[in-house]
């Protein structure tokens, strides 16, 4: 309680500024809650008063919490919103409660009971696990290039992060369908030789960041003496964003608990995009059925984004499909109307780009400050053609997540390579001058198919955006020679402007968790780039496609206000225009033009939306039933049948109450398209064929109650 302060007072300063299902949350008994909150629904606001009441309450005492978060940043966010609760002179400050990443507390408790548990022997963090991993590889006869030991390393992690040991690599990879860089056999045999040069460094342990949580881990469940100490020590646990936990992180925080449920978690299924590095949301969907006496609050009043933008996110996610699309949340925005979100084609990436530019120009503007401006994209090759429509149009930008397209490390080797050959007078061996360009570029990454492997396909991504910018060239400066290319790259590097705080943000989406800007344009949303071609390997309704979704999800609801979805039909200007909308655009997207590079309407076709596609396979629909369902029939349905069988009794009764056919209402097929859509909105409504204006106003308001209860229930 707050010095001076009322009992009733200090319960205003804590819950007077929070919703209903907020306060629910925070004055949620002691015990196991979980609370699944969506995007811009103030969860950190609401767990960090749920620590605040905890411990003005009496129910514990602020040094006995601990919160755990996935980043610095979030932790320090929290530490700050609880300073801000302490700063009235309260009688327990909240300044001593614990928050700090996974990684971090282990570290703190491993170097606390480290001396009773393994004795005299030192141990020392690994920053990085390059050298070891490559020392592994060379002694495995893998390569050991940069970008080969990062991919190494990072399937070392997703296993030790999935407490997968090197015996069970290979089989464990082969039932999960993962996508791995060598043969696993070959990973296995690195990984197991990576394990053993950490244990036999100079008498030293070596630790990595995962065996802080291993032998954290070990230390409480392997040691009672330890296990007591620590948990005198803390007595109530809070973990954010707990759909991206691992298997490691939940062992550890199970070490943590012991048979305690004093535990309070927060996240949201439908925002687990990392899913590559082990992250699973199974614990948070699970919680239930481990504490089936945990309160479950949901936060669904989103504060964030304007009602528009609010809408299309919850129809993007609404056609998800798996087990996490039965934890999907239905936002509601609590912000005035904003502009409706805008969808543009292209001819081109060059032409998308250049439309953006001048829309970010526009928006500078008009008063929209830069880095409340952001354009978020798939993978971080994409982020040339933008700097470049950037630069041109003098508009200061920021690359988040990585670097300028120019400053990355393969492209830097890129142009050395190039400037190498023109200095041999390669110009003059045989072939076209892009051939040449791939010839030069191959020996550094750029296959004929892209690889395996995280950072070697992004590699490989980053010289075939290179190489396609060269084409884009050549096309228009036919004459072109190596040297002259070589001095034009040059010139386009030195001119890109350095990153600057006040810049427009580019980034990619999985950067973007977390942020939110005032404008976002999402670009590139072409099916084979969201979803992703090598998410599109494993099938058209698997799991990781499923994530893209998330992924354009994510990116929806990281905008306030403005928000522009665009997409191009082909790479380069003049290119072969063989490329779709995404198929999660399908039956979202509305009718919209074909924009020219000008900005204007494109003069051979006409303003035209979207062809009607499968939202699951994406193949051309032609039948009025497919076109009803926006899928083929014979592709998979996520039917909700029992709110199938609510609507057609609905349905009985209305059609008798107005003495017509029960297909005058809605037929079979709208009722099948309602019951695997699920409507949130009316927008969502009348995208489904055959609702019209008349009939959203006749029975709209009954629909999507039947969805909405559906959904809560």
């Amino acid at each position: 309680m707050m010095v001076g302060m009322s009992p009733t007072a200090s319960r205003d300063r804590l819950l007077g500024d929070l919703d209903e299902e907020q306060r629910e949350a925070v004055l949620a008994a002691r015990g196991p809650v979980c609370v699944l909150a969506g995007a811009g629904t103030g969860k950190t606001r609401t767990i960090t008063r749920r620590i605040a009441h905890l411990v003005s309450a009496g129910h514990v005492v602020a040094s006995q919490v601990l919160a755990v978060t996935f980043t610095q940043r979030a932790a320090g966010e929290m530490r700050g919103r609880l300073r801000a609760l302490s700063s009235d002179e309260a009688e327990t400050s909240l300044e001593t409660v614990q928050a700090m990443t996974f990684h971090a507390a282990a570290r703190r408790q491993l170097a606390y009971f480290w001396p009773r548990v393994v004795g005299n022997t030192e141990w020392q963090l690994l920053d990085t696990k390059f050298s070891i991993v490559a020392q592994a590889a060379n002694r495995r006869g893998l390569p050991t290039s940069t970008d080969d030991v990062r991919d190494l390393a990072g399937e070392i992690e997703w296993a030790k992060g999935s407490l997968i040991s090197p015996e069970d690599y290979a089989a464990t990879v082969a039932r999960a369908g993962r996508d791995i860089p060598f043969d696993a056999a070959k990973i296995a045999a690195v990984y197991e030789a990576y394990e053993g040069l950490k244990a036999r460094h100079d008498g030293r342990a070596l630790l990595d960041f995962d065996d802080l949580l291993l032998h954290t881990a070990a230390a409480i469940e392997n040691d009672a003496t330890v296990a007591q100490e620590f948990r005198d020590r803390y007595r109530c646990f809070v973990v954010d964003e707990y759909q991206d936990v691992t298997p490691l992180q939940q062992r550890v925080l199970d070490a943590w608990l012991g048979s305690r449920d004093d535990l309070t978690v927060v996240g949201d299924a439908n925002q687990t995009i990392y899913s590559f590095t082990g992250a699973s949301p199974r614990y948070l969907l699970d919680f239930s059925r481990r504490f089936p006496e945990a309160a479950v609050v949901r936060l669904e009043r989103d504060y964030r984004s304007t009602p528009q933008v609010v809408s299309l996110a919850n129809r993007v996610i609404a056609a998800a499909r798996g087990r996490m699309a039965g934890s999907r949340l239905h936002l509601v925005g609590q912000r005035p109307p904003g502009p409706e979100p805008t969808f543009s084609e292209y001819p081109d990436e060059v032409a998308e780009a250049t439309a953006v530019a001048r829309g970010v120009k526009r928006l500078l503007e008009s008063g929209t400050a830069a880095s409340e401006i952001a354009v978020l994209y798939r993978i971080n090759a994409q982020s040339e053609a933008y700097e470049e429509a950037l630069t041109e149009v003098g508009v200061p930008f920021q690359v988040r997540g990585g670097e300028g397209f120019f400053s990355r490390q393969e492209i830097r080797q890129a142009l050395l390579a190039l400037q190498r050959a023109a200095e041999r007078d390669a110009a003059n061996a045989d072939g076209a001058l892009p051939e040449i360009v791939r010839a030069v570029l191959e020996p550094l990454g750029l296959t004929a198919e892209p690889p395996t492997g995280t950072r070697v396909r992004e590699r490989w991504e980053a010289l075939a955006a290179l190489a396609e910018l060269v084409d884009e060239e050549v096309a228009q400066r036919p004459h072109l020679d190596l040297r002259a290319l070589v001095t034009e790259l040059r010139q386009r590097a030195d001119a890109r402007h350095p990153p600057v705080v006040q810049g427009v943000t580019l980034a990619s989406l999985h950067a973007a968790k977390g942020l939110e800007w005032d404008a976002v344009f999402l670009v590139g949303l072409a099916d084979g780039t969201l979803p992703i071609s090598h998410a599109l390997s494993h099938g058209p309704d698997s799991e990781p496609v499923e994530e893209e979704r998330r992924l354009l999800y994510v990116g929806i609801t990281r905008a306030r206000v403005h928000l522009a979805l665009s997409w191009a039909l082909a790479r380069a200007p003049g290119g072969r225009q063989g490329r779709r909308p995404s198929r999660f655009l399908n039956g979202i997207a509305p009718q919209s033009q074909r924009v020219s590079a000008a900005g204007g309407p494109s003069k051979p076709r006409k303003a035209r939306g979207p062809a009607p596609r499968c939202r699951v396979c994406n193949a051309a629909l032609t039948s009025p039933a497919a076109i009803m369902l926006r899928r083929c029939e014979d592709c998979p349905s996520d039917l909700d049948e029992q709110l199938l069988g609510e609507l057609k009794d609905w349905r009985l009764r209305i059609s008798k109450e107005m003495s017509v056919p029960a297909y005058v209402v809605f037929t079979d097929n709208t009722l099948i398209a309602i019951a695997e859509a699920l409507p949130t909105d009316d927008a969502a409504l009348v995208a489904i064929p055959g609702i019209g204006a008349r009939k959203l106003e006749q029975f709209g308001p009954d629909v999507l109650a039947m969805v909405k209860g559906r959904q809560t229930s």
